[in-house]
């Protein structure tokens, strides 16, 4: 009896340790299987982020070529790989991209009577030679239309110079140069004083400059100007350059009378100047786990 009860303990024994061997290779594949599964999830989620990045991106591109009017409409939401091909931005004209920057810019603010009001006369460039006047807005847009009718890039490069210097496009660079010229800044303020009937004494920069407060990319030059005149003069002076289409804010003045009944005016000005805007690429870099 003895025999037979250690036998059945024995083949219990055995039992337990193929129960246990099984318990624990099943574990095991268990434990591999979950690693696995939560390794593919990781690279899909992984992957599903580039995928949605990269559309992103090409969304982007897609939105800035069709807001400034750089290739035509896409057909769909963005543009393919196709009318990327047979984009040519040198033979599309303004009229068929409304909307964009390119039409607003060509046929609304190139084109605005008002401020393109007073001739580019100073300018040789801008004089028509068949008529010896200044180009009407008209006559530059038949030249652009000739140039793209050409299919020739370098006349219509020539066409739209022509159209930047020589149309009210050129108030832009005129109100808001874009970097710190100071010659230019006195010769506005010379002019200006000249047209008002008066020889200036004195205008001179006052050599301090620096970031405006207004925005990232706006700076200012100081200047510092004198006029002794009758009050009539010195009023014409201070109504241009309050008209004047350069900003300029009188951040001090006095005024004196003179001899001679004259009002002497000594002022300091601020002058504006902006930095370069450029189209920039971002880049951004992802990594599984969440890490960037």
């Amino acid at each position: 009896m003895a025999e037979i009860a250690f036998l059945k303990r024995a083949k219990i024994s055995e039992a337990q340790q193929y129960m246990l061997l099984a318990v624990l290779g099943a574990s095991l594949v268990l434990g591999v299987g979950v690693a696995l599964i939560m390794k593919f999830v990781s690279q899909i989620s992984f992957n599903a982020t580039v995928i949605a990045e990269e559309e992103k991106a090409i969304v982007t591109y897609s939105n800035t070529i069709k807001n400034i009017g750089i290739c035509k409409k896409p057909a769909g939401a963005i543009y393919t790989d196709d009318e990327l091909k047979k984009c040519s931005p040198n033979s599309i004209e303004a009229s068929e991209v409304p909307g964009t920057l390119r039409y607003n810019i060509l046929n609304n603010l190139a084109a605005n009577e008002s401020l393109n009001s007073v001739p580019r006369e100073s300018t040789s460039s801008c004089i028509n030679p068949a008529t010896s006047k200044s180009y009407t807005y008209d006559e530059l847009e038949t030249i652009y239309a000739e140039a793209a009718d050409a299919d020739s890039t370098e006349k219509l490069m020539a066409a739209s110079e022509l159209i930047q210097n020589c149309s009210a496009l050129r108030i832009i660079p005129d109100s808001l140069p874009k970097f710190r010229n100071e010659e230019a800044l006195l010769s506005s303020l010379n002019k200006i004083f000249l047209i008002s009937g008066w020889e200036p004494m004195s205008i001179s920069p006052s050599g301090t400059s620096g970031a405006s407060g207004f925005g990232t990319n706006l700076n200012t030059m100081s200047v510092r100007l004198s006029v002794e005149a009758d009050a009539g003069t010195t009023k014409n002076v201070l109504d241009n350059i309050e008209h004047s289409i350069r900003e300029f804010n009188i951040d001090r003045a006095t005024i004196e009378w003179g001899s001679n009944n004259t009002i002497v005016l000594q002022a300091q000005a601020t002058a504006y100047y902006v930095d370069p805007s450029i189209l920039t690429e971002s880049n951004k870099t992802l990594g599984q786990g969440g890490k960037k």
